[in-house]
């Protein structure tokens, strides 16, 4: 079997860049700098199930990705999350959160619906990101 990123992720996100395991995505809404990480394995759906040189790999793949948003959008706190309770491939959400953002001080899933970016927006912050994460 080949890797094959789930639908729900092909749908509401855009191509960044890859990591040695991981595919980095950027969420198709401009109100969070919102990245996510999905690693490129078959049939994964939740962390525990990546060998272990996988998850070591993992969570410096997650350390890179918030340490380069972190400094890159002056960040005041990186959220990082594993949920999939909708989508059941394994995938890693990294949002950039800020004092005063939109969803205040409550999570960011469903606090309000995605604004996806217009083209223009969503070219640069994809450059924007690719930059950030070499």
């Amino acid at each position: 079997m080949t890797f094959m990123l789930h639908d729900d992720l092909a749908r509401t996100c855009v191509e960044i860049t890859h990591f040695p395991l991981c595919r980095v995505l950027l969420n198709n809404d401009s109100l969070y700098p919102w990245v996510i990480l999905v690693p490129e394995r078959v049939d994964v759906r939740e962390i525990h199930d990546l060998c272990p040189t996988d998850r070591a790999i993992l969570i410096e793949e997650i350390a890179t990705a918030s340490s380069a948003m972190s400094r890159e959008f002056n960040a005041d706190k990186m959220n990082v999350a594993a949920l999939g309770n909708a989508t059941p491939q394994l995938h890693i959400h990294i949002v950039a959160r800020f004092k005063g953002d939109p969803a205040g001080l409550g999570p960011v899933w469903n606090a309000l619906a995605p604004t996806p970016y217009a083209q223009a927006g969503l070219d640069a912050m994809v450059d924007r990101l690719r930059d950030a994460l070499q």
